[in-house]
């Protein structure tokens, strides 16, 4: 029956979101934006259903927020082992030929550290050339401790330009490579002001099982 709940498809991945913090519908698709709305509203349900979850509403509007149980925080275990054993074994060639940059930037914006940036509104623009267009671009804004990540332009001034290819930012983001070595091999570059360039350098945020080591 255990494994009838968790490993229905998708259900690990909804799972991560919602021990990542993730508390509305919106928010989980971007976390997991190759299952559709359907799919993802049928998980909730029978997560739901089986006690892992709970539904609040909040505010006037009455949004709905998904909320773990005491049930589904105890699977927060099973769930970080299942990404550490896929860090360590499953090649990382392979990861990196499925590829998704709003993945890759949702999760940058969830582990970035606000702290390292200047007490002041910073924008950082994210460019993927080898990215198709619309898909290729986003902005990260940081200021008072929160980060909002736009795919369409916010309309501030860019304090920083971070331009690269997808393959280079994720394997960074893997820990499968340093930013510094990928901007030393001229695959990553940084234009603009050298305060946030040092913030992005300090508190980038990388996979929470970068610090695991492939063994494959």
């Amino acid at each position: 029956m255990a494994a009838e709940i968790f490993c229905s498809r998708w259900t690990a991945l909804v799972l991560r979101e919602l021990l990542c913090g993730t508390t509305r519908f919106n928010d989980l698709r971007r976390g997991v934006p190759k299952m559709s709305p359907t799919l993802l509203s049928k998980r909730l349900k029978e997560l739901e259903q089986a006690g892992v979850i709970y539904v609040t509403k909040k505010g006037a509007g009455g949004v709905a927020e998904y909320k773990l149980t005491e049930a589904g925080e105890d699977l927060r275990n099973v769930v970080m082992s299942l990404g550490i054993w896929g860090q360590r074994w499953v090649e990382s060639s392979l990861s990196l030929k499925n590829l998704d940059p709003s993945l890759l930037m949702w999760d940058m914006r969830r582990n970035l550290v606000t702290s390292s940036f200047p007490d002041r509104r910073c924008t950082v623009r994210f460019h993927y050339p080898d990215v198709t267009v619309g898909r290729n671009t986003f902005w990260m804004v940081v200021e008072n401790g929160e980060v909002d990540l736009c795919s369409v332009d916010p309309g501030h001034d860019v304090d920083l330009f971070v331009t690269g290819s997808l393959r280079s930012m994720t394997s960074v983001w893997m820990g499968l490579s340093k930013l510094r070595s990928e901007i030393d091999d001229g695959h990553i570059a940084l234009t603009g002001d050298k305060a946030v360039e040092r913030s992005i350098h300090e508190g980038l945020g990388l996979s929470p099982f970068a610090k695991e080591k492939p063994r494959v």
